[in-house]
């Protein structure tokens, strides 16, 4: 089975000095898959992480990491069903109380409609997703 990254995944990668390469090495040694992609989403996030970097070293460090990501893994799109398979969960989980933020939710959705799981720190939102298998990193 393939993994879908979450931008946890990534985010903690680079800054423990890991270019992307290493990351998906790691990631696929730890867990054993030899499918990995990420959401458009995490692209997103990720390029956020960039604009937001306090020093040109950083900026510089992460612009290469993510560069490094988008020419190895596929990126997959937030298409229609997708958003639309995310907007019937978001109303069924609102009208039981939870509440699961917008990205994690198109990521983890993005997951379900490849197939795959998602590999993340953060098993909480993703937890919540109705038929989601989640992978603790």
């Amino acid at each position: 089975m393939g993994l879908i990254l979450d931008s946890t995944v990534l985010i903690g990668a680079e800054r423990k000095g890991l270019n992307a390469r290493q990351a998906l090495t790691a990631v696929m040694e730890t867990l054993g898959s030899s499918e990995v992609g990420i959401s458009a989403v995490s692209a997103v996030e990720f390029a956020h992480g960039v604009a937001r970097a306090n020093t040109t070293e950083r900026r510089d460090t992460r612009q290469r990491f993510l560069d490094e990501l988008l020419s190895t893994v596929p990126v997959h799109p937030v298409t229609l069903a997708i958003a639309l398979r995310a907007g019937q969960i978001d109303g069924a989980n609102a009208a039981r109380g939870i509440r699961v933020a917008l990205g994690d939710l198109l990521i983890g959705v993005t997951a379900l409609d490849a197939g795959f799981s998602v590999a993340t720190a953060n098993v909480r939102h993703f937890g919540m997703i109705p038929g989601l298998n989640v992978v603790l990193v």
